[in-house]
């Protein structure tokens, strides 16, 4: 591990909590709102996700040595907000505890592992930038929020990336967040110290909120989640064991859910950081960057509500710019790839478009579709039929006497 260890992967991580924590916290707290949650129980909610998601990146990242990124369920929080109102904590921590079971079966039986193992890496790689080339595109829209701080972490990185690669996204993050400063752009104004204390709730199961939210609860974290997180392991070069990391996932979203953990499963954006070229040259030694998230994840979790509020005291544009500064090697590889067999082509520019259009349908998001619309267009460009009238015509050779052997000679001579 330490001749492993490198400040570009501990960078990586940093930058991978810091995006997950930005984007989606106040979901959280929606979410958790909407049940009826009290301020200790949300903090205890903030606790078990750091928790959960710390000791799953750190485990199974140096168990496997590969990159292994977990988060929580975006989409998931997202159902919960209106899926939850109207009932009481106890049957929530139900509801979480039934979807965990679920995924832990699916992990124990190698159901979808199988299904994943079906998807052509052109498809998976396709996807991967459709995910992801919103966050590229955004560093050029946060210019219009903050030109002078985008222009100079832009100039930066292209520096950087010419003079010292591996560190080109800490100087980034570095300069960015000391110009920032300069400029008054960190807003301290809520930040406060304090220690998350766990709750734990005794869990009530009621058959129509396990129906009516836990199945759909389910649905959403493997399909918007799971799906698009195997799919970039895979585009990135990495064949963990799919079954295994459902399973743990599954199991420690199952022990932790009485204090709120309501989902913890693969990441898809923030993975992909942890498993591009700025955490380390050597694909082998990335796994590092996932390490140092899930201790970063752990410490969230400890301080639960102090660092969502320090991470909420960088500007929207710094955030912006350096998720897709990050992504931007990450981006080209799964366009490489994705276009890179000429008989896949056609169907992984569909999966691109798909994904990257943010289309989303019964509630469940676009990478999904973008998986469904590439298998599609496989299966009409590589299909194998016969017309109907050559299989006529095989069906009339059958039934058509066999000729003699003296008419054969005939025919021979």
């Amino acid at each position: 591990m330490l001749k492993d260890f490198s400040l570009s992967g501990v960078a990586a991580g940093f930058v991978a909590v810091l995006i997950g924590f930005t984007s989606s916290a106040a979901i959280i707290f929606q979410a958790a709102a909407a049940a009826g949650a009290t301020p200790g129980q949300i903090s205890s909610w903030i606790f078990s996700l750091g928790l959960g998601m710390g000791v799953t990146c750190i485990g199974l990242s140096l168990y496997y040595r590969t990159p292994v990124v977990t988060a929580w369920s975006t989409p998931g929080a997202a159902l919960l907000i209106t899926g939850l109102a109207g009932l009481s904590m106890s049957q929530a921590i139900g509801v979480f505890m039934f979807s965990a079971a679920l995924v832990t079966i699916c992990g124990v039986t190698g159901l979808f592992a199988r299904i994943m193992n079906r998807i052509p890496i052109s498809i998976a790689a396709a996807m991967l930038a459709g995910i992801l080339v919103r966050f590229g595109m955004d560093v050029f829209v946060a210019m219009k929020l903050e030109f002078g701080l985008v222009l100079l972490m832009f100039a930066v990185y292209l520096i950087g990336k010419r003079l010292l690669p591996r560190y080109a996204i800490i100087l980034v993050l570095v300069l960015g967040t000391a110009f920032a400063a300069t400029q008054g752009l960190l807003k301290f104004d809520t930040f406060h110290v304090a220690l998350a204390a766990p709750e734990f709730v005794m869990p009530e199961f009621t058959l129509t909120s396990l129906l009516g939210i836990g199945i759909p609860l389910f649905v959403v974290t493997m399909a918007s989640q799971n799906a698009p997180g195997v799919a970039i392991m895979r585009a990135s070069g990495y064949h963990t064991p799919i079954s295994p990391l459902m399973t743990w996932t599954g199991v420690t979203t199952l022990i932790l859910a009485p204090f709120g953990c309501f989902s913890i499963c693969l990441a898809a954006i923030t993975a992909a950081i942890c498993m591009g070229k700025e955490a380390h040259e050597d694909p082998s030694k990335r796994y590092m960057a996932s390490v140092a998230a899930g201790v970063f994840y752990l410490i969230a979790g400890v301080f639960g509500a102090t660092v969502v509020a320090l991470f909420t005291a960088f500007p929207k544009a710094l955030i912006m710019a350096i998720a897709g500064l990050a992504l931007f090697g990450t981006i080209a590889n799964g366009l490489t790839v994705a276009m890179s067999n000429e008989k896949q082509r056609e169907a992984a520019l569909i999966t691109f478009l798909v994904t990257a259009s943010g289309v989303s349908l019964f509630g469940i998001g676009t990478a999904f579709w973008g998986l469904v619309a590439g298998g599609l267009t496989m299966l009409v460009f590589h299909w194998r039929w016969k017309p109907a009238a050559a299989i006529a015509d095989i069906n009339d050779s059958k039934d058509a006497p066999a000729p003699s052997t003296q008419s054969t000679h005939s025919a021979s001579r």
